[in-house]
């Protein structure tokens, strides 16, 4: 579990699961809250950094296309 490659990947996509939800709270993006939520969550819980970083970028596509779309 103490893994650098594990570290360094849940430091990197929590970090920007919190930069998701701060974006999404000032410009009332519900898409961009939840997806920012769900990054957390997946950084905490997720035991492998390559699975973690696989979610997290799908996470990151469906915000982009959430947005895109208006939601």
């Amino acid at each position: 579990m103490f893994q650098t490659s594990f570290l360094f990947a849940s430091l990197l996509w929590g970090s920007i699961g919190v930069g998701y939800f701060v974006y999404g709270k000032k410009q009332q993006h519900f898409s961009s809250m939840g997806g920012g939520i769900l990054m957390v969550i997946l950084s905490y819980f997720v035991g492998s950094a390559v699975l973690m970083s696989v979610l997290c970028l799908g996470i990151a596509f469906a915000v982009f296309f959430l947005i895109r779309r208006g939601y």
